[in-house]
């Protein structure tokens, strides 16, 4: 009985790969490419982390008794715990262009890669806009009376985007933005650094969506903690095309500043960890295992770590040994 079983498991997987079609083949193949599944990757931790996070901000803006500003943080915190569950392992689920940028601009990841992780960010961005929008759309059309508006007592754009409150400049904005983003990163390369304090090792996942829950109770009234291009722009274009209108790009002239403020921010705060904190932690000289000998010395080897571009590269380092990267 045994032997049958595995005899029709042998069959069945010969002719499995005997009638495979050449064009599902050829699919297979590009698939398994680096580049590729890091997009799809990104894609998809990124639509999980914003159908979660804008879904949560629907609930506050629609619902009289079903949403609160609390719950906008667990939403966005823990869409970006399941998004690193999802690609964590294979492109770092960055999830955030900023995060990108800053990870390009400190030599961790290869430039070349920079638009891949991008695009697939504002795609998942963008689908998952759609897909609030699809599901909430009775509830923003009763709410609206329907008119989609971007100010006002019914506005509805704000599901999508952020937009600066009536006590705040477009300036002050532009620096809460670069101060909380730098905030971010600089506790994403703590939470991750093995040379310092990390957290341990399949919970950086949980960490860092604690990590945003944190950032949006503490300092998102000023501006909305946009903190990531690829959680406002992709939507607002979205809204854009939807029915609001060119006003979502017009109101207060806000729209350049979540793009521009958190690849500054965040840079700047991987330059301060790195500088105050990487550039004192100890490193240890390595000895080979089969060291060479002259005249009966050993040699030790004191190396800087070498990062592999084939490996996922993030503010997470070693993603792949270890589960894990805005707004």
């Amino acid at each position: 009985m045994g032997s049958g079983c595995c005899f029709r498991s042998t069959r069945s997987t010969r002719a499995s790969k005997m009638i495979t079609p050449p064009a599902i083949s050829k699919m297979q193949t590009i698939m398994r490419k680096e580049m590729v599944r890091e997009f799809l990757a990104e894609f998809m931790s990124t639509f999980v982390m914003m159908v979660f996070g804008l879904g949560s901000v629907a609930h506050m803006v629609l619902g009289d008794k079903m949403g609160s500003y609390l719950g906008v943080n667990l939403g966005f915190g823990f869409g970006v715990t399941m998004g690193v569950h999802v690609a964590g392992n294979i492109s770092g689920a960055h999830m955030n262009a900023a995060v990108t940028f800053t990870n390009c601009a400190i030599g961790r990841m290869s430039w070349k890669k920079f638009p891949v992780y991008v695009l697939g960010q504002f795609l998942g961005s963008f689908l998952a806009a759609a897909t609030v929008y699809c599901l909430f759309y009775g509830a923003i059309m009763e709410f609206s009376e329907g008119k989609l508006t971007v100010t006002g007592p019914t506005a509805t754009a704000n599901i999508f985007a952020t937009y600066l409150p009536q006590h705040m400049t477009l300036w002050r904005g532009f620096l809460d933005e670069v101060i909380v983003t730098g905030m971010l990163q600089l506790c994403l390369l703590a939470i991750t650094d093995k040379e310092n304090n990390p957290a341990l090792q399949g919970t950086q996942a949980v960490v860092i969506g604690i990590l945003v829950v944190i950032i949006g109770a503490s300092m998102g009234m000023n501006s909305g903690y946009a903190i990531n291009p690829s959680r406002d722009l992709p939507p607002r274009f979205f809204t854009f095309i939807a029915g609001w209108g060119t006003q979502v790009f017009s109101a207060g002239d806000w729209w350049w500043v979540p793009v521009v403020a958190p690849p500054l921010g965040a840079y700047l705060g991987a330059i301060i960890y790195l500088v105050f904190i990487g550039s004192s932690t100890r490193q240890e000289p390595q000895i080979l295992e089969n060291p060479l000998t002259y005249e009966d010395h050993r040699i030790s080897v004191s190396r800087p770590p070498v990062t592999s571009t084939h490996n996922p590269v993030s503010v997470y380092p070693d993603t792949r040994s270890s589960v894990v990267s805005h707004p």
